[in-house]
């Protein structure tokens, strides 16, 4: 009978790195979940002010755009920035808090409008990206 040698280090080892991959793995994901609940939870309080500073003494038009100050039918610009959640509430067809149904309609047209450079943009962009 031949004697039987106690497996080498190096027969071990395919195994043993396959464990401690999937454990590198299990302890990555563990830690990307809680980062992707906290970027999503600063979406929702990121702010869009209507109108960004820039264009403070101008209204918004029922479709959105800036108009002059004092416009017939045109809105004020808002008294504070909308936060993330209320945007996305008022995209989905509530009102923005503290505003008329027309108002809020003017306002989140301007918002759908935003461009990239605009105060506001990137925190508009991130409500429109899916959450998984």
């Amino acid at each position: 009978m031949s004697e039987k040698t106690p497996p080498t280090d190096k027969a071990r080892s395919p195994s043993r790195r396959a464990l401690m991959l999937g454990a590198a793995s299990a302890s990555a994901i563990v830690s990307i979940k809680p980062a992707l609940a906290q970027t999503a939870g600063s979406v929702l309080n990121c702010e869009i002010p209507v109108p960004d500073a820039g264009r403070a003494g101008n209204y918004i038009a029922a479709d959105g755009s800036l108009v002059p100050s004092g416009t017939q039918g045109a809105f004020p610009p808002a008294a504070r920035p909308f936060r993330g959640e209320e945007v996305k509430q008022a995209l989905g067809g509530a009102n923005l808090p503290g505003t008329s149904y027309e108002q809020s309609r003017a306002y989140t047209n301007y918002i759908r409008r935003l461009q990239r450079g605009t105060s506001g943009f990137t925190c508009f962009a991130s409500l429109q990206m899916p959450r998984g």
